[in-house]
């Protein structure tokens, strides 16, 4: 078995060179795997499953395309795009993860996250997070005509953009003692997450047991994945 696991490319229709690298990595790599994770932030922004933009029609084609290799997409949110619906996951034949959720890679029991649930010490956005987590303000936003979703999308990320660039580095980072937590209350020693752009593999002791929390790559200026095979796990970058 050969699991691939991926997060952050914020494909937008201002980058087609991310797109690009992404459909070029299905033909690559993805086509050889049994399974590619998607782990959130695979959108910049998502309006909702009725937008057909040509950059959605292409990477939808692209993970059907993917899916008929025999390759098993599974797809999870981010803070980008948790209004992803089931119509969009039905369209690429792709099963729906919940955030978290505990798989079995290589014979061990592994939590997945997209990992903004981790960053409790940025209040401000963990109170945002609770309320577009809501199906009523989800209900609210979906209720609106396209036009009027593209200009919310918009001034979203303008004020995440502004509001991140005031705080402290360590503010939009992990929480240790939360990821103790949630790694022990779902009984696994080894955590992939993405949204925090900083990839690492991350060793430390958890109920006086090895532990690992593996953090996966935004794309950017190179690619990310975790290539899991056999009993190898590799967190690699690669040229876009």
């Amino acid at each position: 078995m050969r699991s691939l696991f991926i997060s952050d490319l914020h494909l937008d229709e201002q980058r087609p060179d991310i797109t690009r690298a992404f459909c070029q990595f299905l033909q690559d790599d993805a086509s050889k795997a049994n399974a590619l994770y998607i782990l959130g932030d695979f959108f910049e922004s998502w309006l909702g499953d009725d937008d057909s933009s040509p950059l959605i029609e292409q990477v939808k084609t692209a993970l059907l395309e993917l899916s008929n290799t025999g390759c098993q997409v599974y797809f999870m949110h981010g803070n980008r795009d948790f209004l992803v619906g089931d119509a969009f996951c039905q369209a690429v034949s792709a099963t729906r993860l919940d955030d978290p959720c505990v798989i079995d890679l290589l014979g061990e029991p592994t939590l997945l996250m997209h990992g903004d649930s981790l960053c409790t010490g940025d209040a401000e956005y963990m109170q945002f997070r609770a309320m577009a987590r809501s199906p009523e303000w989800q209900a609210q936003v979906l209720s609106k005509s396209l036009s009027e979703r593209r200009a919310l999308a918009k001034q979203l990320r303008a004020a995440s953009s502004e509001a991140n660039s005031n705080k402290a580095e360590d503010i939009m980072d992990v929480t240790p003692s939360e990821v103790e937590r949630i790694m022990t209350q779902h009984h696994c020693q080894r955590l992939i997450h993405g949204h925090t752009h900083r990839p690492a593999r991350h060793a430390f002791t958890l109920n006086n047991k090895p532990a690992e929390r593996i953090v996966l790559g935004d794309w950017h200026r190179q690619g990310w994945v975790l290539d899991c095979k056999d009993s190898e796990i590799v967190l690699r970058a690669f040229d876009m």
